[in-house]
């Protein structure tokens, strides 16, 4: 028999869950798949979905929400609670924060082969444990990344502004509409200060995500890397001095000096970093393949860190293009451009102030110069808040 206080846990949680917004990976998740995972980093919501699929669902079979963190878990296994779970006609078992659970995967596995007619969604809120324990798993899960809130996810949570999603075409030319916003770029510098998570509204957001970024380098990564105390802490000395130079051009031998770290350590650092969340790692396109070009700039991951690193004063060049490339990596391939800073597929893009040219782009074929500070575009000059709106 199950534990009734598990299910006290569930309810209570259910009773101040919200349902008027979802996060845009909501109707993206398979849900009815036997084996779900849901990943990204820390604080983009993954939690509240979930329950929000329960409020929504619960009424189609029963369900049962746990954290993997519970004291429960002090004196029992996983296998326990889905054995016992299947017995009492439990169809549906979320697990959250799975990967505070030590041989989470070994065990997912063993629910997943022992109960067929189980359903099981996990979360983790460090996709640094969740990829080591891919293995385990081999081909029975469906892993769904997701990241933090577009700009336009922003607009409907807090300013009740609902729009559509804009497709990158769509964007080029020049389409983007929202009636309900006729000054569009005070909200916008809102974001990018403090609209990337769902949780930026609530009292004490700096406090919080101060706390993230040392949750993630300190417990994180360290655990996942087997890393002393000692190096754990160069590592966000480390993510401070790329925020200082982002877009940072990785020079391994200076950063390693910077740290006092091994040379041949830096880029598995850059590694821990970007799989957590913490950076993003702009590629070119030698690799042929997504994700293994070389690397030609390293970001802070969004905006809202960016401001958490310099202490509200990060340089608004890198702001910009740090939007740009936050953004349009959801759904598209990003890479580093030869002769400008982005591009995706055929398109070229260059990313600057209401006063950028279009020097550097005028002997390119469909070239886009992306400004800051301006309402709206005309042409092949687009609005950046405009690509706020892709996801």
């Amino acid at each position: 028999m199950i534990d009734l206080t598990l299910y006290n846990f569930m309810d209570e949680l259910l009773r101040s869950t919200p349902t008027d917004f979802k996060r845009y990976m909501y109707s993206k998740v398979l849900w009815n798949s036997r084996l779900v995972g849901i990943v990204g980093p820390r604080g983009v919501g993954k939690s509240t979905m979930m329950l929000q699929y329960i409020l929504e669902n619960r009424d189609k079979g029963n369900y049962l929400y746990v954290s993997a963190d519970h004291t429960y878990f002090s004196n029992h296994s996983l296998t326990e609670l889905a054995d016992d779970f299947v017995k009492e006609g439990g169809t549906k078992l979320f697990i959250d924060e799975v990967h505070k659970y030590k041989g989470w995967s070994i065990e997912l596995k063993q629910i997943y082969d022992v109960h067929p007619d189980l359903s099981v969604v996990f979360s983790g809120s460090s996709v640094l444990d969740i990829h080591k324990g891919e293995n385990d798993l081999s081909r029975r899960v469906l892993i769904f990344n997701m990241q933090g809130m577009s700009f336009r996810e922003y607009l409907e949570l807090f300013h009740g502004i609902k729009t559509k999603v804009y497709s990158l075409e769509e964007i080029l030319a020049n389409k983007v509409k929202i009636d309900d916003i006729k000054h569009p770029l005070p909200v916008f510098r809102e974001y990018l200060n403090s609209g990337y998570y769902p949780f930026s509204k609530e009292e004490g957001f700096e406090l919080r995500l101060q706390q993230i970024i040392t949750q993630t380098v300190e417990n994180d990564i360290s655990q996942y890397a087997d890393m002393k105390a000692s190096t754990a802490r160069k590592l966000k000395q480390m993510l401070k001095i790329v925020s200082q130079l982002s877009p940072y051009k990785p020079n391994t031998t200076g950063l390693a000096a910077e740290i006092g770290v091994s040379k041949n350590n830096i880029m598995d650092y850059l590694v821990y970093l970007e799989m957590a969340g913490m950076i993003g790692q702009l590629r070119d396109d030698t690799g042929g393949i997504r994700g293994l070009g070389k690397i030609e700039k390293i970001y802070i991951d969004n905006t809202n860190l960016m401001y958490a690193l310099s202490d509200g004063t990060p340089d608004t060049g890198n702001i910009r293009e740090t939007f740009f490339y936050n953004q349009m990596r959801v759904n598209n391939d990003v890479i580093s451009s030869k002769e400008s800073d982005f591009k995706i597929d055929k398109f070229t893009f260059e990313v600057g102030g209401r006063k950028k040219s279009k020097k550097q782009i005028e002997n390119i074929s469909d070239g886009f110069i992306v400004k800051d500070d301006i309402e709206y575009g005309h042409g092949n000059i687009i609005p950046l808040w405009h690509f706020g709106l892709n996801y």
